[in-house]
């Protein structure tokens, strides 16, 4: 089991807030400062093509399979927006939520219009959720675009999100995405690199960005460059499209320890499955991340073994 995580808290977290904020990070990370982050955020990114189709477990139709497996497997913490977590969150208080700022279709293309995701809600919103629910909100997430022409927009959305979420003493997660049309190559990891360094320079606690890839080919040790350029801000990966469990907690082990990576941030290779499968693919996840499980071992888990 990785030891327990030595916190630095940012200069930007005011007195008292910094109990918060360390408490936080401590549900999020379960002391080990690497993150198992459940993402539920694509309802808007993916409409409803992550959520019903061949191959998609029917338990993915009804919006609130997302809670049921935050509420019953092992995790950090579950993002997703404002709006589900005020409709559902009553029945699931004790699941520890991040809130997802901004979000945006994939209706209009690169090729028609560089992409642009303002936010939808404020920090303030989902600290007034917080204090009045009682709800465990830790962090907020925003998604930034880089080199698209909006990507001002975004850094200065993204900046001031940081900064005021470490006035409340949440954490941020920004995702952090190249794209555009003057971006040649989304998975080049001098780029991928060069985007976790952006996340760094806006105090960002965590950068979740997409795994590289060189000449086609994914290999987890390209990932070593953004964790150096991240410094301070942990680099978490995105999960991606759903594979078969062996290889997806190979390529989660490969992450942390040949990439350098502070752990994952999944989303469909959990909830296309059913709650039980996907509870129990949670928990071999968070082995490795939270307990620096072997890939062995985790599949134990995932087998119900």
């Amino acid at each position: 089991m990785p030891a327990q995580a030595d916190i630095t808290i940012p200069l930007d977290v005011p007195g008292e807030a910094r109990e918060t904020y360390l408490n936080g990070y401590r549900t999020m990370t379960h002391g080990t400062g690497r993150l198992m982050l459940f993402a539920g955020d694509q309802k808007v990114e993916h409409l409803n093509e992550d959520f019903s189709g061949e191959g998609i477990s029917p338990d993915d139709a009804d919006p609130e399979h997302l809670f049921r497996i935050a509420d019953q497997a092992r995790i950090g913490v579950f993002a997703t927006q404002l709006g589900l977590i005020a409709r559902y969150g009553s029945d699931y208080p004790d699941v520890p939520y991040l809130v997802k700022l901004n979000s945006k279709t994939n209706l209009v293309e690169t090729a028609q219009r560089d992409p642009l995701s303002s936010e939808l809600h404020h920090v303030r919103q989902a600290v007034d959720l917080r204090d009045r629910a009682g709800l465990k909100i830790l962090g907020v997430g925003y998604t930034v675009y880089l080199g698209s022409d909006y990507e001002a927009v975004m850094l200065y959305q993204a900046a001031q999100i940081v900064h005021r979420a470490h006035q409340h003493g949440l954490l941020s997660v920004l995702w952090m995405y190249p794209r555009g049309r003057a971006v040649k190559d989304e998975k080049d990891p001098h780029l991928i690199a060069g985007a976790a360094g952006v996340a760094a320079t806006l105090g960002a606690d965590f950068a979740k960005v997409n795994p590289p890839k060189k000449g086609g080919s994914a290999d987890a040790s390209l990932l070593r460059e953004a964790t150096l350029a991240a410094g301070r801000t942990k680099v978490v990966c995105a999960g991606g499209a759903t594979m078969d469990a062996a290889g997806f907690l190979q390529q989660l082990y490969d992450q942390i320890h040949s990439g350098g990576t502070a752990g994952n941030a999944t989303g469909r290779n959990v909830h296309q499955r059913d709650l039980d499968e996907a509870v129990r693919l949670c928990n071999a996840i968070s082995a490795i991340t939270l307990d620096d499980a072997g890939v062995d071992e985790a599949l134990k888990i995932y087998q119900g073994a």
